[in-house]
């Protein structure tokens, strides 16, 4: 099988910059069909506009995009029909019902009333059909949102953060209709989502990037695994620290937060760094208001990789 065949998406050395701002920076990646991805970074990291531009939005300044081997500007009717777009936020008629608001863009599509009901039935938004948009709580609307994505039977998903601001309860209800549709249908998915949970729960794999390029991808597994040798003393304290206070061997990087005091230094082995970091304390006269060692997590990585918090 060849590479057309296995790959819905190809990403090859893309670059986007507005002005002085290198949004894109030279992004290469692939989607296989079936194969759920997260693309991870801060607020500016690039991961919008790779979106946008994977939907046809926004024209590379350079390098390629093919959409089961096809191009915006040779086959742009043809790609249509191949991807299902949920955007950061939706805006909705008021007035019109749920039912409606699907059928609106069904008629788009030129789509039989059928496929409204069973979208309605996948996103299980049935026993609320007759309702007005209106009335519909942010957990609903975002069904809805997704409902309308589903509605061509497209191969390629594009999710751009579709939970932020929903409550736990509608935000697993989102992830369960992704889930029935990975195992269901062959259905591929770029995910961009600010929740580190959702990213290690939904996805086969994942991007992180930051300023515009792509600092490391794969599994979760292979991400973890290539950086197991580091460990985590996590702590948090009454004082500020001097700058050079972990400018020795063994330590990795500190990732510090002024805010609240609190630290992740990432190092080669806690059994032996961990004297050391106690000792140095002890001499400086810093009180210690919290102290955890743990191993590596995905939320430490992307941390140790971007500096910044995933919601940042």
């Amino acid at each position: 099988m060849n590479a057309m065949e296995t790959h819905i998406l190809e990403v090859k050395d893309v670059y986007k910059h507005f002005k002085e701002v290198k949004a894109v920076d030279g992004v290469n990646f692939s989607v296989n069909s079936g194969e759920f991805i997260a693309l991870l970074g801060p607020n500016g990291a690039g991961k919008t506009t790779t979106v946008e531009m994977i939907e046809g939005i926004q024209v590379p300044k350079r390098g390629e995009i093919l959409i089961s081997g096809m191009t915006w500007k040779r086959d742009e009717k043809s790609i249509r029909n191949k991807i299902g777009i949920s955007l950061q936020e939706t805006r909705f008629i008021d007035k019109l019902t749920t039912k409606e608001t699907i059928q609106l863009f069904a008629s788009f599509y030129k789509l039989p009333s059928s496929r409204v009901d069973e979208v309605l039935e996948i996103v299980n938004l049935s026993e609320k059909k007759k309702s007005f948009v209106q009335n519909l709580s942010g957990g609903q609307r975002q069904k809805l949102a997704l409902a309308i994505a589903l509605l061509n039977n497209a191969p390629l998903l594009l999710l751009d953060e579709p939970t932020t601001g929903l409550d736990p309860t509608a935000r697993r209800e989102i992830w369960n209709i992704l889930i029935d549709l990975k195992r269901n249908r062959k259905t591929s998915l770029i995910l961009t989502t600010h929740y580190m949970e959702e990213a290690e729960y939904l996805c086969d794999r994942i991007i992180i990037m930051d300023k515009g390029k792509i600092l490391a991808q794969g599994t979760l597994d292979e991400l973890l695994s290539a950086n197991n040798s580091k460990e985590i003393i996590e702590f948090s304290t009454y004082d500020s620290f001097p700058n050079d206070f972990f400018c020795y061997d063994g330590v990795y990087k500190l990732v510090w937060d002024e805010r609240t005091n609190s630290g992740k230094l990432i190092v080669g082995s806690i059994v032996a760094q961990l004297p050391i970091f106690l000792e140095r304390i002890n001499q400086l006269g810093i009180k210690l208001n919290q102290l955890e060692c743990r191993k590596l997590t995905l939320d430490d990585l992307f941390i140790s990789m971007t500096g910044k918090h995933l919601a940042d």
